[in-house]
């Protein structure tokens, strides 16, 4: 009982360091670690300050609220790469992947393995783990969608990275495969109205038509 009280004392003196200064970060800069210690209030008691938060090159970016078209292709995405997957790889959506000590962006869906999947305490997946992540544009993302952490995850050794842009509120998915050599990714398509493709596994999606 002792040892637990000790833990959780220290805990909370953790995390109450880490917020001492907020908003300026902790000494040597915030690293993917601090997220995992970070309450959902804010330092004034602000209700879920943190819940939707990721770290971009040792910076905390704090993620607007979804607007519908966001979540109608994060849900529909979700569900069609789970009904066509392999028993071997599993879809999910806004978990963090941790791409070094200050990467730990939130991509909008990965494909995981789903041995690693099944353990429900996991927080955050290391890119030897993940296969597939799909970032949806947002006006206040398009910098970090577009250009920043794709860099990153190709940095990472991240096969596969799909962006999704919003064209009338119908999505429009251009695909990327990492180009070994170059340590990049390469477009290999633009998909309107049907998404159709052999990798990361056989992918059959009617984009105008995503579950709901």
């Amino acid at each position: 009982m002792t040892s637990t009280l000790s833990e959780e004392t220290s805990a909370t003196r953790e995390v109450g360091e880490l917020l001492a200064n907020w908003p300026y970060p902790p000494p040597g800069g915030w690293t993917a670690d601090d997220l995992d210690r970070l309450p959902q209030e804010g330092p004034h008691g602000e209700p879920d300050f943190f819940k939707h938060v990721e770290l971009v090159d040792g910076a905390l970016i704090f993620m607007s609220p979804q607007k519908r078209f966001h979540e109608h292709v994060l849900y529909g995405l979700r569900t069609c790469l789970n009904v066509q997957a392999p028993r071997h790889l599993k879809a999910v959506t806004q978990m963090d992947v941790v791409l070094g000590p200050r990467q730990r962006p939130c991509p909008d869906v990965l494909i995981i393995d789903s041995e690693v999947a099944k353990d429900r305490s996991r927080t955050a997946y290391t890119p030897e783990e993940v296969h597939l992540v799909i970032e949806v544009v947002s006006p206040e993302s398009e910098l970090r969608d577009r250009d920043v952490k794709p860099k990153r995850y190709a940095a990472a050794g991240i096969p596969h990275f799909w962006l999704v842009e919003n064209n009338a509120d119908e999505p429009v998915v251009y695909v990327y495969e990492l180009d070994p050599v170059n340590q990049g990714y390469a477009i290999t398509g633009i998909h309107h109205g049907r998404l159709k493709l052999a990798d990361p596994f056989p992918i059959d999606v009617d984009l105008g038509e995503l579950p709901d």
